[in-house]
C-alpha cells in the first residue's frame, strides 16, 4: 500500500543546508513543498517514493529541500513557556527529574508577589511537586536552589538542546541531514 500524501511531509533545511529549526523539526506539508518547489524558491535533496499526478504533470514528492534564500536565525528567542522548558532541557531546575512537556510548570525564582519578573533570568523549569513546595518562597527559606542559573539563551542554545530530543518520526532520507548525537561506525 502506497503512502497517503499527507504523510509524506518534507525536512526543510536553510540554504546553509541546516534545518531551520530542530524542536520542533522543521517539516513542511507536501503541498506547500511543491508549491515552493514550482516557484524555484526551494532545491530537492531527496524524494520520497511516493508520486503525485495532475492532468498534466507528474513528481516525486519532496523529502529534503533546501530553501534558495537564506533565512537569518533571529539571536534572540521568544521567551515563551516551551522556549524555557527547551533551554532547562525539560528538567525541573530544582529535583532534576526531566518530565514531559504537559508535566512541567515555570517557577519565578524570586516570585512575583516579592517583586521577581517574568523574565529569563528569574523563571526556571520545575515539576509540579517542586513548584508547590516551593510556593512563593525564596529559594533560601525552603532551601530549594535551581540547579543551573536562569539565562537568556540565544537561537542556537535551544537549537542545539533541540538536537537532543529528537522528534516520533523521522524519515531515513532526513538522517543524513540532521545531527544527532550518535556514534558513527568506524570500518
Amino acid at each position: 500500500m502506497m503512502a497517503s500524501p499527507e504523510s509524506c511531509p518534507a525536512l526543510v533545511l536553510n540554504a546553509d543546508f541546516r534545518p531551520l529549526s530542530y524542536f520542533p523539526l522543521s517539516l513542511w506539508p507536501w503541498q506547500e513543498t511543491v508549491k515552493a518547489v514550482f516557484l524555484d524558491r526551494v532545491s530537492i535533496l531527496s524524494e520520497y517514493d511516493r508520486v503525485v499526478h495532475s492532468p498534466s504533470f507528474s513528481m516525486k514528492l519532496p523529502s529534503v529541500i533546501a530553501l534558495k534564500e537564506f533565512i537569518p536565525q533571529e539571536r534572540r528567542p521568544a521567551f515563551t513557556r516551551f522556549n524555557v522548558f527547551l533551554r532547562d532541557r525539560f528538567r525541573c531546575q530544582y529535583c532534576g527529574e526531566p518530565s514531559p512537556a504537559p508535566d512541567l510548570t515555570f517557577d519565578h525564582v524570586i516570585p512575583r508577589s516579592r517583586g521577581g519578573r517574568t523574565n529569563w533570568e528569574n523563571v526556571v523549569t520545575a515539576c509540579q511537586t517542586c513548584n508547590l513546595r516551593k510556593g512563593n518562597r525564596l529559594p533560601h527559606q525552603v532551601h530549594m536552589h535551581p540547579k543551573r542559573t536562569p539565562f537568556q539563551p540565544s537561537t542556537f542554545e535551544l537549537q542545539e538542546n533541540g538536537r537532543a530530543f529528537p522528534p516520533n518520526y523521522l524519515h531515513q532520507s532526513w538522517r543524513d541531514f540532521l545531527y544527532w548525537d550518535s556514534e558513527l561506525e568506524i570500518g
